[in-house]
């Protein structure tokens, strides 16, 4: 791709920073995505271990947290995770992933300075992974897309708190050393940080889904009788909805800037198959269908880059951005998923097989429609909004 927007207007230091990680994405990390140690529940930790290494040696090792622990602007980090996800196994190995990157900024936002010595670190440091405990099973009427039917209790005990519940699709869980466990209490939501693996997490299963590039999979957690120092809660109790609002917007718009670098990649090798395969006398691009179809996929692109672009100008003048991170998701979503279809489409059987990662980018971003929320639930929330401004203009007037 030709720099667009981000690229143009990018600050020296993210081109710099973006360059080197694309460099190290496409030389050493690609070659690795046909290796045996990448399963159906995400790739080994062994394999990301070994890829962590190559990448603290290179330099891009967490390259959108600086060595004073300062962070990028969303802008710059825009940049430089769409340069990272340009193979599925590239935010694993720069440790840009979810859930990791999202947890990174909560703590750094909300952690105590004792919090981020022991559980920040170590991710930073890419030693570690993590996992966030907020989804619960359906069947408990736990908490999805509505936070607030959550089921899990967190009640004081003298200066230790206990929690008991039910999680699920808990990403990263097994294999995990981090976990930030969300429970309710009288007050309200809560939050708390635990080393794991613990004896009161047990993982029931991980779960067969539809992607398969995060370690560790999705899993059913049971939390039984966990008990925790007062101290291990993340920020005040009571507060946890609140906190969640602060790595909701970022965390979106993060997933944004990784699948768009995947389908990047997976419109480069659409092309280049559509430029080499001849069909009835000439180059499959040459026939109008395919063509369109990827002519198309540049107009989404631009069209992803340039929703990225304003959704972090709103995060880094300092708003929330609920609102704006919704949009973003909802457009870029089901413009990358028609991307990754169309790309599938251009290239017939091979773009079904796992002779390339197109087949994979189409169920990974499929799996983006759903995570932070599906397309549906903000969608209304989004319409809720436009009543209650609706509202709100008529009792500005009479």
């Amino acid at each position: 791709m030709k720099p667009g927007t981000l690229e143009a207007t990018a600050t020296p230091r993210a081109r710099e920073i973006a360059a080197r990680v694309e460099a190290f994405v496409r030389e050493t990390v690609i070659p690795y995505e046909s290796d045996p140690r990448c399963g159906t529940h995400g790739p080994s930790d062994e394999l990301v271990q070994e890829m962590r290494a190559l990448a603290r040696t290179a330099g891009v090792l967490t390259p959108h947290i600086l060595p004073d622990g300062s962070h990028l602007t969303q802008r710059e980090t825009a940049l430089v995770l769409i340069k990272s996800g340009l193979s599925p196994l590239g935010p694993l190995a720069c440790n840009t992933m979810a859930p990791d990157e999202g947890n990174m900024f909560l703590l750094g936002k909300v952690g105590s300075p004792e919090m981020k010595e022991r559980f920040l670190t170590p991710l930073v440091q890419g030693h570690a992974r993590s996992a966030f405990f907020m989804t619960e099973p359906a069947e408990d009427g736990g908490a999805g897309s509505d936070p607030s039917m959550m089921q899990t209790t967190c009640k004081p005990d003298g200066n230790h708190w206990v929690i008991n519940g039910r999680k699920t699709f808990i990403t990263g869980a097994d294999g995990a050393k981090v976990g930030i466990v969300m429970a309710k209490s009288e007050n309200g939501a809560c939050m708390f940080l635990v080393d794991l693996p613990h004896p009161a997490i047990r993982i029931e299963r991980v779960l067969d889904t539809i992607d398969s590039s995060m370690p560790g999979g999705h899993a059913v957690v049971t939390i039984d009788n966990l008990r925790l120092p007062a101290d291990q809660m993340l920020g005040e109790a009571g507060e946890g909805f609140r906190y969640a609002q602060v790595r909701l917007a970022p965390a979106r718009l993060s997933h944004c800037m990784r699948w768009t670098g995947c389908c990047i990649r997976a419109h480069e090798i659409a092309t280049d198959y559509a430029c080499r395969r001849q069909a009835f006398g000439k180059p499959l691009i040459k026939h109008e269908g395919v063509g369109f179809m990827l002519a198309e996929n540049r107009i989404d692109l631009k069209q992803c880059e340039l929703m990225i672009d304003w959704c972090a100008g709103v995060l880094d003048a300092g708003a929330y951005g609920t609102t704006e991170s919704s949009m973003a998701k909802v457009a870029v979503s089901e413009a990358l998923m028609r991307i990754a279809d169309r790309c599938v489409q251009v290239m017939g059987g091979t773009g079904v097989s796992g002779d390339t990662i197109v087949e994979q980018v189409f169920r990974e971003v499929r799996a983006f429609r759903i995570y932070d929320g599906p397309t549906e639930v903000h969608k209304w929330s989004l319409s809720g909004k436009i009543a209650r401004d609706w509202q709100k203009s008529r009792d500005d007037i009479g």
